[in-house]
């Protein structure tokens, strides 16, 4: 059986936690943001768990790497 191939850019915008938890960040947070609201400015920059759905996605995209 071969070697699964990981997704660099998948590993480069998630990151495992310790206990095993997927976090992400918001999106819109960077381009065009002059035209966008204080707040989705402030809440775009925050991190979020990945839901539990997504995280079968995405052990396919990253298989090597810790998954709880």
């Amino acid at each position: 059986m071969p070697k699964l191939k990981t997704s660099k850019s998948a590993t480069k915008r998630l990151k495992f936690t310790t206990t095993g938890k997927l976090l992400r960040r918001h999106t819109t947070s960077q381009h065009l943001a002059r035209k966008k609201s204080k707040r989705t400015k402030k809440n775009s920059g925050k991190v979020e768990n990945v839901s539990p759905t997504d995280k079968r996605k995405i052990a396919r995209l990253v298989p090597y790497c810790r998954q709880g």
